[in-house]
């Protein structure tokens, strides 16, 4: 048991460096969370007992250059390089215009919720449609005199929308292959828990868009200089990876920029290379966490929460809890709502049978809290991109993430209550 808990440690440690230290000095500013990311890790490689100082540190960089990892570096790296030559050549202004000319005030919330939804479920991921929607959102929030973060939590809260219930969605086909049983049918048990509370936050948003002031647009919009966007968009609809959609939407950015005249080639390059150096940040941080945490499961961390949590299972009810408790703190372990999925598939597949637990249930309730737990962590993959977007700190986002919060309350609800009644 000491051992389990000293391996789970260093998040202790970053939580109260990071997060008590920043409310007690009442800003989230006053501590770096890059230094809070260093500090945590030098702790756990410190107590990473019975090995050598090189293999921890190998550990260290192993979990630090995972191919997920490196594949999130990868898309902050195109990710910056399109949102900065985006923005130099006008194509955030442009949209922005359109969207306020086509959408009256009081639906700018509502809709840009929807339109989260509507395309994380069409291309399955919510990096991308936060890659691609963030930017239009903080731009509307600055022209609206809106709360930035708040518009950025509207993004990121519609995009764990499909990331939970598409069917080409990374987690559902983890989630449904590890419990056995069909997408169409997880789709359905997971419908009748997300889509209502998708609904409750489209009508807290048309509330909330009551008070949201209209901003004029002065002048045509420049609809040349939107199509980057809608380019980045369709090509993401019809499934072309997000690496190749910002790659598609750089080349374009830089073509029209130079035909309207808006830079030149250098200032084009310019543009990128200062779009990749404001990632930097993001990049160490998702670097450093994810060598953190290889520590900690390397160490034995998540193996001793899976054994502390499944002990004292009695029961269908406390079955489904366990693993919907089982998912949500190895996200928090993994920052990574895929690879915790991964991680207790197998066990949660073992309580399941053992508890009569339905197949389809059990991969939604996975599913499910998996993208729960992803939208209350400040160093998951969605919140650092958005933050970066947005020009944010991540924890700022966190206190208006209405629908992760929603769709944990759900969830839960539909384990306490056997809701559906036909799948519990």
């Amino acid at each position: 048991m000491k051992r389990g808990l000293l391996a789970l440690s260093p998040l202790v440690v970053f939580i109260l460096l990071y997060l008590v230290t920043s409310i007690i000095a009442g800003d989230f500013y006053k501590v770096p969370i890059t230094v809070a990311f260093m500090v945590s890790s030098i702790y756990a490689i410190a107590i990473s007992g019975g090995q050598s100082l090189q293999r921890r540190l190998t550990v260290y960089s192993q979990g630090a250059s995972s191919e997920q990892m490196m594949l999130m570096v990868w898309i902050f790296v195109l990710a910056g390089a399109f949102a900065a030559s985006a923005k130099q050549m006008g194509a955030i202004d442009a949209t922005v215009g359109a969207t306020l000319s086509l959408l009256p005030p009081q639906m700018l919330l509502a809709g840009l919720f929807l339109a989260a939804c509507f395309i994380s479920l069409s291309i399955g991921t919510s990096v991308g449609t936060i890659v691609a929607l963030t930017p239009i959102a903080a731009g509307i929030a600055s022209q609206t005199g809106t709360e930035v973060a708040l518009m950025t939590a509207v993004i990121v809260g519609g995009s764990f929308f499909g990331d939970n219930l598409s069917f080409i969605s990374d987690t559902t086909i983890v989630a449904t292959s590890t419990q056995g049983c069909r997408l169409s049918d997880k789709f359905r048990v997971n419908a009748f828990i997300v889509v209502p509370a998708a609904l409750i936050i489209f009508g807290v948003y048309l509330l909330m868009g009551s008070s949201v002031r209209s901003a004029h647009q002065e002048g045509p919009v420049e609809w040349l200089k939107v199509a980057p966007y809608l380019v980045v968009l369709l090509t993401a609809l019809f499934g072309m990876n997000v690496m190749g959609v910002l790659t598609l939407g750089i080349a374009l950015t830089g073509i029209i920029g130079l035909l309207t005249g808006s830079f030149d080639t250098f200032g084009w390059l310019s543009a990128m290379g200062d779009g990749i150096l404001g990632m930097g940040e993001l990049i160490i941080i998702t670097m450093m966490a994810g060598g953190m945490l290889g520590l900690i499961k390397q160490q034995g961390g998540i193996d001793f929460i899976i054994s502390r949590l499944t002990r004292h299972v009695s029961g269908k009810r406390g079955a489904e809890l366990s693993i919907g408790a089982l998912v949500s703190l190895a996200d928090v372990c993994t920052a990574n709502n895929t690879v915790a999925i991964l991680t207790v598939g197998g066990i949660a597949k073992q309580i399941g049978d053992r508890y009569g637990v339905d197949s389809r249930k059990a991969a939604s309730i996975l599913d499910t809290f998996s993208c729960f737990a992803q939208g209350l962590i400040p160093y998951g993959a969605q919140m650092l991109m958005a933050a970066g977007l947005a020009e944010l700190n991540p924890i700022s986002i966190m206190p208006y993430l209405y629908y992760p919060f929603t769709l944990g309350i759900m969830a839960t609800l539909a384990i306490l209550l056997r809701y559906p009644r036909r799948y519990s």
